[in-house]
């Protein structure tokens, strides 16, 4: 456990789009720029694509904080995913005070693909940002009631066996 705020050293778990900020990531690292090594990046094809129960499920496993990354408004490569994922969070921070999160520690970004400067720019932002706001605690708080094997994962969110009328 770190002695002070400025030992910490927030893990931020970020969601990436495949076609804009993760190529501005890409574009970050061959051109060099240095970004914290505590982000963790998830590629996933279109931010309206990110489930919220990923985004809670990485709260509750410890993350400091999400981000949620994406094209520009009006030029997503799957017509309106980035509009979907804009709901999406609003919807998922309001959600967040009910887990005694702060809502500060989700983010949702526009970064294009040619923009690997404000790719390496946001995520230090972002890391400084956590550092001001502290470790987040949910984790340890919340240990008991989580699913601890996959059968009960599965029964505490639903094996989909249910959706289709057979029996698990």
């Amino acid at each position: 456990m770190p002695d002070s705020v400025t030992d910490f050293d927030p893990t931020l778990i970020a969601f990436v789009c495949n076609w804009c900020t993760y190529t501005a990531a890409d574009l970050a690292g061959t051109a060099r720029l240095a970004y914290p090594q505590n982000v963790r990046l998830i590629r996933v094809m279109c931010t309206g694509m990110v489930d919220p129960q990923f985004v809670l499920k990485a709260f509750l496993e410890g993350a400091d904080g999400v981000l949620i990354s994406g094209c520009h408004p009006g030029d997503c490569h799957y017509i309106n995913g980035n509009y979907k994922a804009r709901r999406r969070v609003k919807l998922l921070r309001e959600l967040l005070t009910h887990f005694s999160i702060a809502p500060q520690r989700l983010r949702l970004t526009w970064i294009g693909a040619s923009d690997g400067i404000q790719f390496a720019e946001v995520m230090q932002r972002l890391v400084n940002d956590l550092k001001a706001l502290g470790p987040q605690g949910v984790a340890s708080e919340h240990a008991s009631w989580r699913p601890q094997n996959r059968r009960l994962q599965r029964d505490a969110i639903g094996s989909g066996s249910e959706v289709i009328g057979r029996k698990p």
